[in-house]
């Protein structure tokens, strides 16, 4: 698999000449020297000359601490369900009890009932880079046209697609269009992003919903459905599932299937039960066509998604996440891909704190709840891999202080120890729970065991993404998405 990296402009959209992109790691190792080093000499410094430094232990301990409990709540909550499905009368006595202590809870989620009124006409984008894509568009979009059930009053697909050179898939495409008329190739000439290529296709959708996919992504049959379901009545945007289909490829794609698990089938779920809120997350999402053209998508913005996201919540549209709309994707199956994808994702949330976080506190769209739980996710997301890091220096200071690091300590230290180690775990059973891949358990377990390390890999990329975004750089690295030949072979057993 290559990487390649695609020259942004001064707001990030990617142009079309490639280069090679290395990982940064001396950017890396140079923040952390000033993340760890400099508070390192500077806790050492205060030891000598007797300063208490419990509360900056204990302070750093504490955001460990909020973040543990926040996945532990969002955790309980998503092991309850939340989605479009028919309600289901109860079974018998201990089921009617146990209906009744959710609601009671607050927690039984909104099993919306039969639509009033038919599925209408839809549409499906698939935004697609095609020089990165082009090895497995003509799958994704085969897929869609034979398994994705059409409304009555039928189902477009249009592929929304720049390529800077004429390509030789672009006439298995041309075909393809020729045999189903529902299906639209769209070259979006002097596009440089998949905003663009978005943008483009919103223009001429017919269908009064539209899902937006990714180029890998192979939604279930039933998933305008489900999505109408919420969109029938009061919400504007519904946010499916996302799963790997590539999981077993390597120990990479392994802990990402995992992980995916832990967002999609807790996090994303948890927040909709929690304070009715979500995020639409680039793919396999859906919406009301007449609210996606008038939000539209900032080919500036590294994540167009989440940007798209909180200005239709800002504007006062509804999104719900329902982890029973499952869609599958490709993970990266290097770990470079996998780097700079993160780097991505999380310089893109690092804009989008800065610019809206001071919105969301003065908008009379959010609710009390909703507004404390949009703050965690952008300032305090944006704060917690620096104070993380601090447990670091706080040690190491102690070391070069007294040479050796006590066992016993204060109380709330060792609560937070506990509850922090506890966490990970918790989520990832719940995770295994709620899983529409029954992967084996061994997977689950690594990840369980791996989850501290694999959360400090991410805070790192943060740290480099934060260090980019200092200095303006804003370069996209996509990572070519291919289907490896053990995949392959299975798919086509199956």
């Amino acid at each position: 698999m290559s990487v390649y990296m695609i020259e942004g402009r001064s707001g990030g959209g990617p142009r079309n000449n490639l280069m090679k992109r290395k990982m940064g790691w001396g950017k890396v190792i140079f923040a952390h020297l000033v993340i760890i080093g400099v508070p390192t000499i500077l806790y050492y410094y205060l030891r000598l000359n007797g300063v208490d430094m419990f509360p900056i232990h204990a302070a750093v301990a504490t955001f460990y601490l909020i973040t543990s409990l926040m996945i532990i709540w969002e955790t309980t909550v998503a092991i309850f369900r939340r989605f479009g499905a028919r309600t289901k009368a109860p079974t018998g006595a201990l089921d009617r009890l146990g209906q009744r202590l959710k609601r009671t809870l607050g927690v039984t989620g909104a099993r919306q009932p039969d639509p009033a009124r038919p599925l209408p006409r839809c549409s499906l984008i698939v935004a697609a880079y095609l020089p990165n894509e082009q090895d497995i568009i003509v799958e994704t979009i085969t897929h869609i046209l034979t398994q994705v059930r059409r409304p009555k009053d039928g189902l477009e697909v249009i592929l929304a697609y720049n390529s800077p050179v004429r390509l030789p898939v672009m006439d298995a495409l041309e075909d393809l269009a020729r045999r189903h008329p529902e299906f639209r190739p769209l070259h979006v000439e002097g596009s440089e992003s998949k905003a663009e290529n978005l943008n483009a296709a919103i223009q001429v959708v017919t269908g009064e919903v539209t899902g937006i996919l990714d180029a890998d992504h192979h939604p279930h049959p039933d998933c305008l459905e489900r999505a109408w379901r919420w969109l029938e009545r009061d919400y504007d945007v519904v946010q499916g599932r996302s799963t790997i289909r590539n999981f077993d490829t390597n120990f990479q794609t392994r802990l990402v299937a995992v992980e995916f698990e832990c967002m999609y089938g807790v996090a994303h779920p948890a927040r909709s039960l929690m304070v009715d809120t979500a995020i639409f997350g680039g793919s396999n999402g859906y919406w009301r066509t007449g609210v996606l053209r008038t939000v539209r998508f900032d080919p500036h913005m590294m994540t167009e998604d989440i940007d798209a996201s909180v200005r239709a919540l800002l504007d006062g549209r509804r999104i719900v996440a329902d982890r029973s709309i499952v869609s599958s994707e490709l993970a990266p199956a290097e770990f470079r891909g996998l780097w700079f994808q993160r780097k991505r994702w999380a310089q893109g949330w690092l804009e989008v704190s800065l610019k809206y976080q001071p919105k969301v506190w003065s908008s009379k769209q959010f609710t009390l709840g909703q507004k404390i739980y949009w703050t965690y996710l952008l300032y305090y997301r944006e704060i917690y891999p620096i104070a993380s890091l601090q447990i670091f220096p706080i040690i190491f200071s102690l070391l070069l202080y007294q040479g050796s690091m006590p066992l016993i300590t204060h109380w709330y230290l060792w609560v937070t120890a506990v509850v922090t180690l506890l966490s990970g775990p918790y989520q990832t059973v719940a995770a295994a729970k709620n899983s529409v891949t029954r992967y084996p358990l061994s997977y689950s377990v690594v990840y369980a065991l791996c989850v501290l390390f694999y959360v400090m890999v991410k805070n790192m990329n943060w740290i480099l993404a934060f260090y980019d975004h200092m200095l303006g750089i804003n370069h996209w690295v996509v990572t070519r998405r291919q289907i490896d030949e053990r995949l392959k072979r299975r798919l086509e057993k199956a």
